[in-house]
C-alpha cells in the first residue's frame, strides 16, 4: 500500500471510496466541492497497486479570534473502502495527512468522530471547548499542531459553506 496525495487521475476513484465506505454520495460530493473552491490543504490516498482503497481530506478552516485568524483545517471525509476496513488504512491516511498539515504551516486540525479512535492522534475535546461552531460535545475534537495555540482560545470555528452537503 502507498500513502500519497492525490492526483487528478485519482478523482473518480475518490468519489467510489466514499459511496462504497459512507453508502451515499454527500462526502464524494463535498470533496468535488471543497476541490472547486480551492480549499484542499491536503488529499491523501491509499493506493494498493494502481487501486485506491482510501481517501481523507484536510481542507483550510478558519478560527476566528479576538487576535486575529488561526489557520487551521477539518479533517472530514475519511474514507476506506469496506474490504479493507479496520487494517490500518484510514490511520495511516490521517497520519500522513497530519505530516503534511504541519509542514504546510497549519496550527490545528478539526474533526468530528469517535473519540476513541481519534484519541491516538492527539485529538481532544477539550481543545474545541471554548470554541464555537457547528458542533459541540466530546465528538468534535481537535488537535494542535503548534503546542499550546489552542490553549485559552476563545473563537468561532466557520466551515466552508460546502460542508452544508452533508448532514
Amino acid at each position: 500500500m502507498m500513502i500519497r496525495e492525490e492526483s487528478s487521475a485519482d478523482i473518480p476513484a475518490i468519489r467510489q471510496v466514499h459511496f462504497a465506505a459512507f453508502g451515499r454520495s454527500a462526502e464524494g460530493v463535498l470533496v468535488d466541492r471543497l476541490r472547486t473552491d480551492g480549499l484542499f490543504v491536503a488529499s491523501i490516498v491509499a493506493d494498493d497497486d494502481g487501486g485506491i482503497m482510501g481517501h481523507a481530506l484536510f481542507s483550510a478552516l478558519a478560527i476566528k479570534t479576538s487576535a486575529g485568524l488561526l489557520s487551521a483545517v477539518a479533517l472530514a471525509p475519511v474514507g476506506v473502502i469496506p474490504r479493507c476496513q479496520r487494517e490500518g488504512v484510514g490511520s495511516a491516511l490521517i497520519a500522513c495527512g497530519i505530516r503534511i498539515c504541519r509542514e504546510r504551516g497549519k496550527v490545528a486540525i478539526i474533526v468530528l468522530g469517535d473519540p476513541h479512535y481519534y484519541a491516538k492522534f492527539g485529538f481532544r475535546a477539550e481543545l474545541t471547548s471554548k470554541l464555537k461552531g457547528p458542533f459541540a460535545g466530546k465528538h468534535w475534537m481537535a488537535m494542535e499542531l503548534i503546542d499550546g495555540c489552542l490553549s485559552d482560545v476563545v473563537g468561532n470555528v466557520e466551515y466552508p459553506a460546502a460542508f452544508a452537503l452533508v448532514d
